[in-house]
């Protein structure tokens, strides 16, 4: 019965503890449950973490998209700056069409200056720059025209004045003016217009003298047109001779293109004059001729 007792009161005992250890069990596991379930949920806030962190990174994405946006703006500076280069680039035009400007006094530097248009100053004389181209003396009286060579044989003969155009042809006349015999140029009733000279065998001297001398004066006194075979002048002188060509003793016109003639004053024997004259040649000439010849006249600025 002891035994039995002991058995049953340690049997008691075991079942005892055993009902102490399930108890005890249940309540470990429900520590560890709230324990996993802590950790949970501090995974999960961790993931929230994550994510949090990983929003940063969208916004560092959007700040590098809005630091492209400098770049488009210095892109547009640059086109600024670009269009002040293409308005400093137009003064530059004006400057190139200064140079033709300045080349021009240059050519008209190597003429003499006109005191009027119808004068040229050569050395210390006036002349004028077109032949004598009148019909009647300075009293107002006509001098007959000889157009046949019958009536400018006659005039010549008679010692009388007379004029015609080179061929009779009115039409020359306005460039070379008219031809005259000496009797004309030494009528006391005068030739010249008012304000003006008939020019003497010295004042041709003295035109050659201004020059260089008679044997390089003609090159300058020769117009830059007009004359055959290309034998022009360069009429720096501005006297601008042209060749008019004259009429001999009989009434023939003669070298019109390649010779011009003009009466000095100056007589030289009872049937001839001195004459000066322009041709081929570099020089301007002088001769003595007979007073019936029709040659152009020259005035001279009283």
């Amino acid at each position: 019965m002891k035994k039995v007792k002991i058995i049953l009161s340690i049997a008691g005992t075991l079942i005892f503890l055993f009902s102490f250890g399930g108890i005890s069990g249940i309540n470990v596991y429900s520590e560890r449950s709230d324990s996993e379930h802590t950790t949970g949920k501090s995974t999960q806030t961790n993931t929230k973490t994550t994510q949090t962190v990983t929003k940063p990174k969208t916004v560092s994405t959007k700040t590098t998209q809005t630091g492209a946006k400098p770049k488009t703006v210095s892109t547009k500076s640059t086109q600024t700056v670009a269009k002040p280069k293409t308005t400093a680039a137009k003064p530059a035009q004006p400057a190139s069409k200064a140079k033709p400007a300045a080349a021009k006094p240059a050519q008209s530097a190597s003429k003499p200056a006109l005191v009027d248009p119808g004068i040229v100053t050569i050395g210390q004389q006036q002349w004028a720059v077109a032949n004598l181209n009148v019909s009647t003396f300075r009293n107002g009286d006509s001098i007959p025209e000889a157009k046949t060579n019958q009536e400018w044989l006659a005039a010549g003969e008679a010692k009388k004045p007379a004029w015609c155009y080179y061929n009779n042809d009115p039409a020359v006349g306005k460039k070379y003016g008219k031809l005259y015999n000496w009797y004309a140029v030494n009528d006391p009733r005068e030739l010249a217009p008012a304000g003006w000279k008939l020019s003497s065998a010295e004042d041709w001297k003295r035109l050659a003298y201004s020059l260089g001398g008679a044997v390089v004066a003609g090159t300058k006194m020769k117009s830059t047109t007009g004359w055959l075979e290309g034998n022009n002048g360069y009429d720096d002188s501005g006297f601008t001779g042209l060749p008019g060509g004259y009429r001999i003793e009989n009434g023939i016109f003669k070298n019109s293109g390649s010779a011009g003639s003009w009466w000095s004053t100056t007589e030289s024997k009872t049937q001839t004059a001195i004459d000066n004259y322009l041709s081929f040649s570099s020089s301007l000439g002088s001769s003595s001729n007979p007073k019936q010849r029709g040659e152009s006249v020259r005035c001279l600025k009283e």
